[in-house]
């Protein structure tokens, strides 16, 4: 066999890319968990990769590959055996393996996502095993592999259903036999919002995954020397970018108009999700084609998160049953309308009448069933020995100290009651003996002595600096500070985060301390006001306490004299 240095270089740059993608999946799936399971999150996105890879390469790529029957392809350990009626052209049989590996290694790790923070980590790695042994495979043989479905002309070009598609029924079948998180929903059924800690973080793995994706997709030409394969990668590159741009804005016009604020994680959801949909057929469609894909995929997205979370009630913290399963199908179908005939059996809007439309149908269906049959097996037989789900206590707890016992994945935050962050302020060690003069003795105060007034202020973190420059006007020396959480009688305005109500609870405030003796308590009480005042909800509270003592640590000076500068 002649290799091609042009094609064999394009398949593992895509390769290389698809791989990377493993880091834009654990950046959306911590991003849009908690902080006390990052750890846990990250670490299963490194093991199924690592766990898939000698898997696949003992058993997987035999059974997708090898030229057995229709339905499976062979048992061939360590990939021995021969492939050249399957190889592209002038690509080496090792550089096809690992470009296929890493496929594999993306269907297993979908599932994570929608299976997050309550899952066994030993779970979650026999079944990412089950998913790159044998589950993946078998379908993508059908696909791929010159099975059934590739002798009818099932069209997939990059994996909308033999990659995501195959995810995303793993991750419904998960989901639904793990059941939600605790606290998910109320005692009435309605789901509560539970947010994700960094849209940061989950923002970086949209663009990584979107980067990546012309790898997935583009490369996946598998070759790069002919004027034709040159063309199509264009066109590729082209109808990728497309959908997901307008998935993406039809995602933000509709949440803006059903919520009235743009959601912004399930807008980042929306950039997969059009990915997602235009991977089957990004090589068949036309600009027009791709651009309704996008728009179709979008709001398909959108509604079957809010249907999944209200109607269903299957917990998935990161959409990914939406995004990989459903638009994963919708593409797939989507293709049988509107390809073009150039690489692919015209579709129905192009004069190609149903046949090749029923092929993908039948596909899709085929698919699910193998997937779901094979999925809900291992996961019940998970369920009946070791157990699926992580205990309620360590659910709780976190993920990240119950399974690998790592404390936090943010060295100087602590962990909020509700998962979240806050900057933990380090201690400052008390000196081991003092050089000025020691503490005064304690006395009891004089008929005249001054008196001591803590004015405690509770009110939005946005108004400190106004409060600040108010107090230093009126001779205010000194004050604490601290962040704190808190809600008044009216728990403030209502939200939504992916479609469900925020319970706004707990909202963010600022506490400030000022302790005053010389200056009236008045004055402060009335400057605070007057800055803070709006005559809106949430202006905050001005709590007045007396205090028995003032002692400054350093000189020992106590009372008046502690409260005054230098």
């Amino acid at each position: 066999m002649t290799y091609s240095p042009a094609n064999t270089i394009w398949v593992l740059l895509g390769a290389a890319l698809v791989f990377f993608m493993q880091a834009g999946f654990a950046m959306c799936e911590a991003g849009f968990t908690r902080a006390k399971n990052t750890g846990n999150i990250l670490m299963k996105n490194l093991m199924d990769f690592c766990i898939g890879t000698p898997l696949y390469w003992l058993f997987g790529f035999g059974i997708m590959f090898g030229t057995g029957t229709a339905l499976f392809g062979w048992i061939d350990p360590f990939i021995m055996g021969d492939y050249s009626a399957v190889l592209p052209a002038g690509v080496p049989l090792w550089a096809y393996a690992i470009f296929q590996t890493v496929f594999c290694a993306t269907s297993a790790t979908i599932v994570s996502g929608a299976m997050a923070e309550r899952t066994r980590f030993s779970a979650y790695c026999i079944y990412s095993a089950a998913i790159s042994l044998f589950i993946y495979p078998v379908s993508g043989h059908w696909i791929w592999g010159g099975g059934w479905l590739a002798q009818l002309g099932f069209h997939d070009f990059a994996g909308s259903t033999a990659v995501h598609m195959v995810g995303g029924v793993c991750a419904l079948i998960g989901a639904k036999i793990l059941g939600p998180r605790v606290g998910k929903y109320g005692k009435d059924g309605k789901p509560r919002a539970i947010l994700g800690h960094n849209l940061s973080i989950a923002a970086l793995g949209v663009f990584i995954l979107w980067f990546c994706w012309f790898g997935f997709n583009g490369a996946s030409t598998v070759g790069m020397d002919s004027d034709d394969l040159i063309v199509s990668a264009g066109l590729v590159f082209f109808n990728t970018n497309l959908a997901a741009a307008l998935a993406t804005l039809v995602t933000m016009i509709y949440t803006w108009v059903r919520y009235g604020k743009p959601d912004v994680s399930m807008t980042f959801n929306a950039a997969l999700a059009g990915l997602v949909g235009i991977t089957a057929g990004c090589d068949a469609v036309d600009p027009f084609g791709a651009a309704v894909i996008g728009i179709v995929c979008g709001l398909a997205m959108s509604l079957a998160i809010g249907f999944f979370d209200k109607v269903a009630k299957i917990d998935d913290p990161v959409g990914a049953i939406s995004v990989h399963g459903v638009c994963g199908a919708l593409g797939t179908l989507l293709t049988g309308f509107f390809a073009t005939g150039v690489s692919t059996e015209k579709g129905v809007l192009y004069g190609g009448g149903f046949h090749f439309l029923g092929v993908q149908a039948l596909g899709v269906v085929s698919v699910i069933a193998w997937t779901g049959v094979g999925i809900t097996l291992v996961f019940l037989l998970i369920k009946k020995t070791i157990g699926l789900r992580a205990d309620a206590a360590d659910e709780a707890l976190g993920l990240d100290r119950s399974e690998h016992g790592l404390t936090t994945a943010y060295a100087g935050f602590a962990i909020l009651p509700d998962g979240s962050l806050m900057e933990e302020t380090a201690p400052v060690p008390a000196p081991v003996a003092l050089t000025a003069t020691a503490p005064k003795a304690a006395k009891e105060k004089a008929p005249d002595a001054p008196v001591f007034t803590r004015v405690q202020v509770i009110c939005r973190p946005g108004s400190l600096e106004s409060l600040k420059a108010a107090m230093n006007r009126i001779g205010i020396t000194g004050m604490t500070v601290t962040n704190v959480m808190g809600y008044g009688a009216q728990k403030g305005k209502p939200e939504y985060y992916r479609g469900t109500p925020v319970e706004t609870t707990l909202l963010p405030k600022v506490q400030v301390d000022i302790v005053v003796s010389k200056i009236p308590v008045r004055e402060v009480i009335d400057t605070a006001r007057a800055v803070l005042h709006t005559g809106h909800i949430g202006d905050g509270k001005i709590f007045v306490q007396d205090v028995e003592n003032v002692v400054r640590v350093r000189t020992g000076e106590e009372g008046y004299d502690a409260l005054q500068g230098e």
